[in-house]
C-alpha cells in the first residue's frame, strides 16, 4: 500500500517536456509511481485536473535565521516552495570567531534579520547541525559565505589578505565544504567583499574543485559597471576552473537598461568556450537590500560602527554628500542614476521611525528640510545602521529578457523582514511567475516555468534526487491551478499570501492543504553529495 496518491492531475514533471494526465504515488518519502497508479493508498488527493509539479526550489534567498524563528516556513510553503538555498551574496551567520561576532551580526542583520537568542554555533558545520536538528517544514541547503570568512579572519580591513589570512580563509572554506555546503558565495557589492581583488577570490576558489563546489556571486556592479563586473567573475571562474552562477542578474539605472543582453552574450561566449556559467533572476523591477549599499565603499571600513563614525565627522559627511551627487568611475552610484525617489524605506529598527516605512528618501528629506544624502545619513545614525530598502531601478523589459533566457533560473532573493513593508517577492515570487510570465504575458510556457523552478535549480545546486517527478525522487510536490494561481503581495501591501495553490507535499507528507498549514515538519538539511567522499 502506498502512503499517498495524487490523482487526476496534469503532471509537469520538471523536465520541460509537455505535461501529461496522470497520478503520482508516494511511499516512504519518495515518489513510487507515476502515470496510471492502480494501487491503494492510505491517503488520496484528487487534483481535479490541476497541475502537479515538483516542489518549487528557491535557489537564492536569505532565510538563514528566519528558518529557526519560523520553522513552519509558511511564507514559502504557501508559494509552493519546498526547498531553499541560503548563505547567498557572501552573507551568512557562520562561520565567526567570538571576538568578531558582533561585527558579523551587525553586518548581516539588515538582510538576515535579528534574533533574540544567542547563536549556538561558530562554524558552518555547527550551523548546519543546528539546522538539521531544528526540524523545519522545508529543505535547506547552504553556501559558505565569503563575507563571513573575511570578517572572521580580518574584519572590515580594506586591504588584500596577507598570505596567512588567505590560508586561514581557505581552511574555513574547506571545513564548510567538507560539512556539506554546496559552494562559495561572495557579495562583491558589499564590504568586505568589495575590498577583495579578483586574484584573491580566484585563489580562494581553488578549493572548490575538490568538493565539486559552485562559485556563486553578487557581482561588483549592476549599473554602469555591469559589463566589467560580469567579465570579472567570468575571469575568476575561468582562472580557478570552477562553475559560476551569477546572482540576480540585472541592469540597474535607466542609462543601463538594455545592457542585460550584452551580459547574456558574455555568458553565452563563456559557455561556448566550455565554461559552466548560469544566472538567476527575480521577477520584479525593484530590488531590495540595505540602505548602506548606496554609500561609497570606503565609508564601510570598520563595519557599521566605522560607518556611523564617518557620518559624525563634518568633513567626511561633506565628502560622502559630494560623491553621491555625481557619477563615479570606480563604483556604481545608483542614487545618481535613479534618484532618491527610487529608494524606499522597507524596514527600520526603532518605533519612532516606523511611520517612515513605505516612504522614499526624497519624500522624507523634503519633510525634514534636508539634503537627501544628509537625511539618509541621519536616518542610519538614528537606526544604528539597521535599515532595509526597496530600490526601484530596473526595466520590466530587461527582467523579461532574463526570465526568458534558457540558462536562467528564477529565485526570490527574499530578505527576512519582521516589521515594515518587505519587498513583495518575499510572499509572491513563485505564483507571480505563472500569473505574469506564463498566463498573462506568455513569456514562458507552463512547462518551462516549472523547469526553471524545479529541476534546473536542483541540478545547479546539486540537491540530490529532487526537482523531477520520477520514481525514486524525493516526494516534494506542489499542486496548483494554472488558471487562478496569483500573487497578491504588492509594494503597498506586501504581506499577502497568494491564491491558487491547493496542496504542498514535503517528503511525502501533506504540509499545505488549501490555505491551511498542517504543521508537518518533514524537511531538513540538504548536504552536498560531494561531502561524503571526503
Amino acid at each position: 500500500m502506498l502512503d499517498l496518491i495524487i490523482r487526476n492531475g496534469r503532471i509537469a514533471d520538471g523536465t520541460g517536456n509537455p505535461w501529461f494526465f496522470g497520478d503520482v504515488g508516494v511511499k516512504d518519502r519518495r515518489i513510487a509511481a507515476v502515470g496510471r497508479v492502480e494501487q491503494e493508498a492510505r491517503s488520496v488527493i484528487d487534483a481535479h485536473r490541476q497541475v502537479i509539479a515538483p516542489g518549487f526550489i528557491d535557489g537564492h534567498c536569505h532565510s538563514d535565521l528566519m528558518i529557526f524563528d519560523h520553522p513552519h516556513s509558511e511564507i514559502k510553503i504557501r508559494q509552493g516552495v519546498t526547498t531553499e538555498v541560503v548563505g547567498n551574496c557572501g552573507l551568512a551567520p557562520a562561520p565567526f570567531v567570538k571576538e568578531r561576532a558582533e561585527l558579523l551580526q551587525s553586518y548581516v542583520q539588515p538582510v538576515l534579520g535579528k534574533t533574540d537568542w544567542a547563536w549556538p554555533w561558530e562554524t558552518v558545520e555547527q550551523y548546519m547541525e543546528h539546522l538539521a536538528r531544528s526540524g523545519p517544514s522545508e529543505n535547506v541547503a547552504t553556501y559558505v559565505a565569503h563575507g563571513a570568512l573575511r570578517i572572521a579572519v580580518m574584519g572590515f580591513a580594506n586591504r588584500p589578505a596577507a598570505p596567512h589570512e588567505l590560508e586561514r580563509m581557505k581552511l574555513m572554506l574547506e571545513e564548510g565544504l567538507r560539512a556539506g555546503a554546496i559552494g562559495l558565495s561572495i557579495g562583491l557589492l558589499y564590504a568586505p567583499g568589495s575590498y577583495t581583488a579578483k586574484e584573491e577570490i580566484a585563489e580562494l576558489c581553488s578549493i572548490l574543485p575538490k568538493y565539486d563546489g559552485l562559485f556563486s556571486t553578487h557581482i561588483r556592479g549592476e549599473g554602469n559597471n555591469l559589463i566589467p563586473s560580469v567579465k570579472e567573475v567570468i575571469w575568476i571562474a575561468e582562472k580557478a576552473g570552477v562553475p559560476l552562477h551569477i546572482s540576480h542578474l540585472k541592469a540597474a539605472g535607466k542609462r543601463n537598461w538594455g545592457k542585460v543582453l550584452e551580459a547574456l552574450e558574455l555568458i553565452e561566449d563563456a559557455r561556448a568556450r566550455g565554461m559552466d556559467v548560469t544566472c538567476d533572476v527575480y521577477p520584479y523591477h525593484a530590488g531590495s537590500t540595505t540602505l548602506t549599499t548606496v554609500l561609497p565603499s570606503w565609508v564601510l571600513e570598520g563595519g557599521i560602527e566605522g560607518t556611523l563614525e564617518a557620518f559624525r565627522d563634518p568633513s567626511l559627511r561633506a565628502r560622502i554628500r559630494e560623491e553621491l551627487d555625481r557619477e563615479q568611475d570606480d563604483w556604481d552610484n545608483l542614487v545618481c542614476s535613479t534618484g532618491w525617489q527610487s529608494v524606499v524605506i522597507s524596514a527600520v529598527h526603532t518605533e519612532k521611525n516606523r511611520h517612515l516605512e513605505g516612504k522614499h528618501i526624497a519624500e522624507i528629506s523634503e519633510e525634514r528640510g534636508q539634503h537627501p544624502a544628509d537625511c539618509m545619513m541621519d536616518l542610519l545614525l538614528e537606526e544604528e545602521g539597521r535599515i532595509s530598502i526597496v530600490y526601484f531601478h530596473m526595466s520590466d523589459d530587461d527582467v523579461s529578457q532574463v526570465v526568458r533566457y534558457e540558462k536562467s533560473l528564477i529565485a526570490s532573493d527574499s530578505l527576512t523582514c519582521e516589521t515594515g513593508k518587505p519587498h513583495p517577492r518575499l510572499y509572491g515570487t513563485f505564483p507571480r511567475v505563472f500569473a505574469k510570465y506564463v498566463r498573462d504575458q506568455r513569456v514562458l510556457s507552463l512547462e518551462e516555468a516549472v523547469r526553471k523552478l524545479t529541476s534546473f535549480p536542483a541540478q545547479r545546486f546539486k540537491l540530490g534526487k529532487r526537482g523531477l517527478i520520477v520514481p525514486g525522487y524525493a516526494a516534494d510536490l506542489t499542486v496548483f491551478n494554472p488558471d487562478t494561481i496569483q500573487d497578491l503581495a504588492t509594494f503597498e501591501e506586501p504581506r499577502q499570501y497568494p491564491n491558487g495553490i491547493s496542496h504542498v507535499i514535503v517528503a511525502g507528507k501533506t504540509t499545505l492543504t488549501g490555505d491551511r498549514h498542517t504543521h508537518a515538519r518533514e524537511g531538513g538539511l540538504i548536504r552536498a553529495a560531494s561531502c561524503c567522499a571526503h
